[in-house]
């Protein structure tokens, strides 16, 4: 297949950056797109365009999310099906994920309507805001199938190291978006209906170029054979994948909307602070994804082609990648988490309680970066009932955690907790690695 790296090709430092830098570099476009929405509609001089935007994005953003299963089962998926050589069940991969991503997009657009109202339920605005955000969302929700189906597409070509594909596909996508929102917004003056309109053409582009990477799956004759499509044990395997994954990342996203709400308990400034120390994880996470998504695609291949020595060395020296990087984090936290926190915040007191919690911030990375290598490890090998099995007692130990810290220590308490959770998923999972090299074996 055009530009697919062969999967017995040695592994070195030089391929798992080729894998992992584009990757970082399209995580960075995402907060900038985010920014120059929020900065065009500012322009309109009224709070309501927004806050609209703001919300949609939100809105939009959670309910994508939950499709995020795709991208991480594909990868497991595709990377292990090319380890085997099977080239065929390669090109039949990417039409599954294509068909589950166009029919979960048009599953959101048939219930548009009770899904905008229960989301402006949990989280209410004004009238004029809550107004002019389900009309931004109603224009966006039509670009669903695009949006999902590119999640399945992303994933394909990271099994395959196509990572500079993969970041063609967001560069276009958001130069594309930021080009419509200036003409859309502040030339034609369609305001909030504007982003929304740009957006929704930036996504089915981005669809159609990712189509044009993937197109030498198409000169194959099985990704439109529905007997090879369709077939069952292996359409009921990907299910089983995805249904893990899902799962997992469900009690995941709890975990972390528990942490804000609770915080939300301590007090306006104590939750100010949280959410400013957050976009140090997030960064954090964007920053280590590129290693993990390397090590799904390596450790994918090497169990397909059932190599113990390149599944070890996989592991190892993604892992290793992702602790230089932790460390790195950590270190500028360290010295310049004060700067960094001035920057995001002008408010006297939420810098002064942000900093009183800085230390866990600092730590975080460090603490987190096995469980989050592991997550990549596993998922690459489709371990994906261990990766529920262990979120599912990582979760419990989180709660235990609060139960016991959170009285005692308040939002200290809070964030030992978090960080406990982190650890605990670490261990959990690196109980089960064996088995992954038993499998390999």
């Amino acid at each position: 297949m055009t530009g697919q790296t062969a999967p017995r090709e040695e592994i070195t430092h030089r391929r798992i950056l080729r894998i992992a830098v584009p990757i970082v570099l399209s995580n960075i476009t995402v907060p900038i797109l985010g920014a120059v929405d929020t900065g065009v509609v500012g322009q309109i001089g009224l709070p309501e365009p927004i806050g609209a935007v703001g919300l949609g994005a939100i809105v939009l953003s959670a309910v994508y999310w939950v499709f995020g299963f795709l991208r991480m089962g594909t990868v497991g998926l595709t990377s292990q099906a090319l380890g085997a050589g099977d080239r065929g069940e390669v090109a039949a991969l990417l039409t599954r994920a294509l068909l589950i991503g166009v029919a979960g997009g048009a599953a959101l657009i048939v219930v548009q309507v009770p899904l905008f109202w229960a989301a402006l339920r949990a989280a209410p605005a004004t009238p004029e805001v809550e107004a002019l955000a389900t009309g931004y969302m109603r224009i966006r929700i039509w670009s669903a199938p695009a949006a999902i189906a590119i999640y399945g597409i992303t994933g394909w070509l990271i099994a395959q190291e196509r990572t500079r594909a993969v970041l063609a596909v967001q560069l276009w996508m958001n130069g594309l978006n930021v080009v419509l929102d200036l003409w859309f917004v502040l030339g034609l003056g369609w305001g909030v209906s504007g982003v929304a309109f740009a957006t929704f053409l930036a996504e089915w582009s981005g669809l159609a170029l990712g189509l044009w990477f993937c197109r030498a799956a198409f000169a194959r004759p099985e990704w439109r054979d529905p007997a090879q499509v369709f077939e069952p044990a292996r359409l009921k395997h990907m299910m089983a994948v995805n249904g893990d994954i899902l799962i997992r990342s469900l009690l995941l996203q709890a975990m972390f909307v528990s942490f804000l709400f609770i915080g939300s308990g301590f007090g306006d400034v104590t939750l100010a602070a949280n959410q400013v120390l957050m976009q140090f994880l997030t960064f954090s996470a964007f920053a280590l994804d590129g290693f993990a998504f390397t090590a799904e695609t390596l450790v994918g291949q090497a169990l397909g082609a059932r190599a113990l020595g390149r599944l070890r060395r996989a592991a190892v020296m993604s892992g290793t990648w992702g602790l230089v990087i932790v460390l790195a984090l950590s270190a500028v936290f360290a010295l310049a988490g004060g700067a960094i926190i001035d920057l995001m915040t002008t408010a006297p007191e939420v810098r002064q309680a942000a900093r009183g919690f800085l230390p866990y911030v600092v730590a975080a990375p460090v603490l987190g970066v096995a469980a989050f290598m592991l997550d990549g490890i596993f998922i690459g090998a489709t371990a994906t009932r261990d990766m529920r099995n262990m979120m599912a007692v990582s979760f419990a130990v989180y709660v235990a955690a609060l139960a016991l810290l959170v009285p005692a220590f308040g939002n200290h308490g809070l964030w030992l907790a978090l960080l406990i959770s982190f650890v605990a998923r670490a261990i959990t999972l690196g109980l089960r690695y064996p088995s992954l090299e038993a499998r390999a074996s």
